[in-house]
């Protein structure tokens, strides 16, 4: 590779990543955690025992200011921190053939323990079904609901090829242990979205997942109030949970580290080139 080439590669990454970069930052982003604050005061020496105790009431208020414009679609996620679902043990217990075809007693050894309760298969079986995400979030501006879209929030290839049209969830959450939320027995797998989500795991410890839309505009300092129930069980792992809103840009959500990438390999090219023509000029040859 030349000198020209690096030069070349430099004033052509330094602005792509300046561009990049101001799209991230146009995005506009609100993040709020809840899983302390939704804890009553005489229950936060011991968050499990309140999590885990039925008798209590879960229901939450969060309320803040929108920082900036927010157009519409804005999108809701939930954001869980220190939450291992890369765990080998527990990205393998799931059976892709039972999600697709239905009840089967063969197959299903991978979901162990949670394959089977009193002698009849569990479907969906599995930890990571078993552990569905199940706190819920109503948003209030000017004391009028802002209605939620939760349709399409479940990428179409895992809807239409990866869970069955057919197949119903059957004997889920029916043990003495309930791990998280549970299904509707009479709506197939193919659209329980929030399983179909639920179910794609992530790679970091850290991670967010789509739970729905806003397709209202946010005007600047308007106060959105967020009506919640905080039954999912984080407390025992010492795990947050956060509630995210977020517009997009052409390139996505917030992300910085693309535009920091481009840039930080421009200027280096540049930087390397400029560093070789000095030394060409100060060491010629006579």
């Amino acid at each position: 590779m030349g000198l020209y080439d690096i030069l070349f590669i430099g004033f052509i990454f330094i602005p792509v990543g300046l561009v990049t970069l101001r799209a991230s930052h146009s995005v506009v982003e609100i993040v709020e955690r809840y899983d302390i604050g939704c804890v009553p005061e005489p229950f936060r020496i011991n968050k499990v025992s309140y999590i885990q105790d039925d008798s209590i009431p879960k229901n939450c208020s969060l309320s803040f200011k929108v920082p900036k414009y927010m157009k519409a679609p804005i999108y809701i996620y939930y954001q869980l921190d220190n939450y291992y679902q890369n765990h080998r043990r527990y990205v393998k217990s799931r059976s892709d053939k039972q999600l697709l075809h239905g009840q089967n007693q063969h197959g299903i050894s991978s979901c162990q323990p949670v394959e089977v309760n009193n002698d009849r298969p569990i479907i969906p079986c599995g930890l990571i079904a078993w552990s569905l995400f199940n706190d819920t979030f109503t948003f209030i501006r000017n004391r009028a609901e802002l209605k939620v879209n939760r349709k399409n929030i479940a990428w179409k290839s895992d809807r239409e090829h990866k869970f069955g049209k057919n197949v119903y969830p059957f004997n889920f959450q029916n043990g003495t242990l309930i791990g998280g939320g549970k299904l509707n027995p009479r709506i197939p797998l193919s659209d329980q979205e929030d399983l179909i989500v639920w179910m794609r795991t992530s790679a970091l410890p850290s991670f967010r997942k789509l739970y729905g839309r806003i397709e209202k505009d946010l005007d600047v300092d308007d106060v959105v109030v967020v009506h919640l129930m905080n039954n999912y069980n984080t407390y025992s792992f010492g795990g947050k949970k956060k509630l995210v809103l977020s517009t997009t840009s052409w390139l996505g959500g917030k992300n910085d580290f693309l535009g920091l990438a481009y840039v930080f390999i421009g200027s280096s090219s540049v930087t390397i080139a400029v560093v070789f023509t000095l030394l060409h000029l100060l060491s010629q040859r006579h």
